[in-house]
């Protein structure tokens, strides 16, 4: 795949990290494979817990010219220098977002399998739009997002697309050529060496 046209890679936290242990392996695996964007989802809603990892993430992503953004906390973006915000509920609030975060901050939107949310995230002014699952994962209760969503996207809309939940060397091999960003986060960081996971996920991509 040329270079021009191979997919970039948005690298998703697992939803609990120790701070003891995971700047070091984020920071193995930015050194070694060109990421794009880093994306905190963590499970907490626990402020001063999230701000913790957003300050420490952050430091590791920032020195390596890594965008940072953050699941749904809109406030905590502005207030931990992040360069923007994750919605996980489609387009609904990516106006109210980018109005708070202003033009030049990241507002990408979680679309699950449905072009219609998509389209209408793109028009609210997101960045990038992400949908999922495309392959099989442990919290599987719809639909996947098809092979044929992502092919129609990539001909007829400019807003880059995240294919993202369940990825295999498979699925990367055969995504590849339609979506714009691979978002990768549980398939790797439980393994005991995620670099090499990572490698190995993507190695279709040449």
């Amino acid at each position: 795949m040329a270079e021009a046209d191979r997919p970039q890679i948005t690298l998703i936290t697992p939803p609990v990290l120790d701070l003891e242990v995971f700047p070091d392996r984020l920071a193995r695996v930015m050194d070694a494979v060109e990421i794009a964007c880093l994306r905190l989802a963590l499970a907490t809603k626990d402020t001063d817990d999230l701000g913790r990892a957003a300050d420490a993430c952050r430091e590791i992503a920032h020195a390596r010219d890594v965008a940072v953004v953050i699941e749904r906390h809109v406030l905590l973006a502005e207030r931990h220098g992040l360069d923007g915000v994750h919605l996980t509920d489609g387009a609904r609030s990516v106006r109210a977002a980018r109005k708070d975060l202003g033009p030049d901050a990241i507002v990408g939107a979680f679309c699950g399998p449905t072009r219609h949310e998509g389209i209408s995230a793109g028009e609210a002014a997101a960045d990038y739009v992400a949908f999922g699952p495309i392959g099989t994962t442990g919290l599987d209760k719809g639909e996947q997002a098809a092979f044929d969503l992502f092919q129609w996207w990539s001909e007829m809309i400019e807003v880059p697309v995240i294919a993202e939940g369940g990825l295999t060397a498979e699925l990367v091999a055969e995504f590849g050529p339609v979506t714009d960003f691979f978002g990768i986060g549980e398939e790797i960081w439980g393994a005991d060496d995620p670099l090499a996971a990572l490698k190995a996920l993507i190695a279709p991509l040449g």
